[in-house]
């Protein structure tokens, strides 16, 4: 039973997500401190922050910060390629967090067409 915003399955797996951009920019250049290591961290947080406070509002409300949060998640996902192509992590880095990004938007979607 979903009690809480924590109980959603997309919420956590996006957590996962921005647990592991957390971890992998501790080890990006220190000129990247003001620039994409707070632009990736903040529009992948965005994603879970949009679910959580989406959660408790009406259907038609809740739809809206899903959407932002898929507009975050894509976001994300650009800030990964330029991570990798500015090879501040590995390529496999690069692919657990891309599968990760792309699980996440499928679940996104699915809640999005359940609820819609």
């Amino acid at each position: 039973m979903i009690k809480t915003f924590q109980d959603l399955v997309v919420w956590e797996r996006g957590h996962e997500l921005v647990l592991e951009i957390y971890k992998i920019t501790k080890e990006f250049p220190d000129e990247e401190k003001f620039g994409l290591i707070t632009q990736i961290r903040r529009s992948a947080v965005s994603v879970c922050a949009n679910i959580a406070e989406g959660y408790k509002k009406t259907t038609k409300d809740f739809l809206r910060f899903l959407d932002i949060a898929q507009g975050s998640l894509e976001e994300t996902k650009y800030h990964l390629i330029l991570s990798k192509d500015l090879e501040y992590y590995s390529f496999q880095q690069f692919v657990r967090l891309s599968e990760l990004a792309d699980q996440v938007g499928k679940m996104l979607n699915g809640l999005y067409q359940k609820l819609h």
